[in-house]
This record gives C-alpha cells, structure tokens and sequence, in this order.
C-alpha cells in the first residue's frame, strides 16, 4: 500500500495543475449571479480595489474560501505575505466547505485550492485565484 500511495502523492505534486496558479472562477450558487468576491478587479490588477470589496460590507459570508483566498491572492499581489498566508490559512479552516470552479473547468475542493494557493505562496509563485 506504501509503494502505491506515495508514487500517486509525487504524481499529484507534479502535475502541471500543481505548478499552475489556482484560479477559481465560482462557487456552489443557488442563482445565476456572481459571487461578490473582486473576480473582475482582480483580474484587472486591481488589488487596492479588491482588497476593499473583499473586506468591505458584503453578503458573502466573512468565512467564505472564495472570498478567503481571492482576499489572500489581493494582499500577495500587494506584497502583504504575511496577511495572504493568514487569508489562506483561514480558507483552510473555514467551516464552509465546497467545490471551486476552476479557470479551465475543473471543479476542486475549497481546501485543495486554498492549500495549493498556500503553497504557491511558500514557494514565490504567482497567486492568481480569482472567483467570479
């Protein structure tokens, strides 16, 4: 069982998915509207302006991972490193829990992706999770 788990945990690392940046288009939604979560001022380069939506007065729920980790990939941007990884790390233990739509179509776990932007900040990688 050790000979098989851990070639498949190397092959999960090494994936291109895991050396790409995570960018989330959306989240689980009961409408067909757009998660207030800075998807276009981030892909603008906006990030003074995402960073104001996001932690702004909106419906979203303060513990929301979309939210969490566009929050942390603003404050990357921004060079604020210690604020991006406090924003990833609360994605992480966010009680609410679900799948992201990725850029390409994927649909990944909240955690997943708040875990990969994590790493992506760990290891000086560019953070581009964007929600819309």
């Amino acid at each position: 069982m050790k000979k098989i788990l851990l070639p498949l945990i190397a092959l999960a690392f090494a994936t291109p998915a895991a050396a790409q940046s995570i960018i989330v288009v959306t989240g689980p939604q009961a409408e067909s509207t757009a998660l207030p979560v800075a998807y276009a001022e981030l892909r603008a380069g906006e990030n003074h302006a995402a960073v104001a939506k996001l932690t702004g007065d909106t419906d979203l729920d303060a513990r929301d991972p979309s939210r969490l980790i566009n929050l942390g990939t603003a404050y990357a941007r921004l060079g604020r490193t210690s604020d991006a990884a406090a924003a990833y790390d609360a994605a992480l233990a966010s009680p609410i829990r679900y799948d992201l739509e990725l850029a390409d179509g994927r649909y990944v776990d909240s955690r997943w992706a708040a875990r990969t932007a994590r790493a992506n900040l760990a290891a000086g990688r560019p953070q581009l999770a964007l929600a819309r």
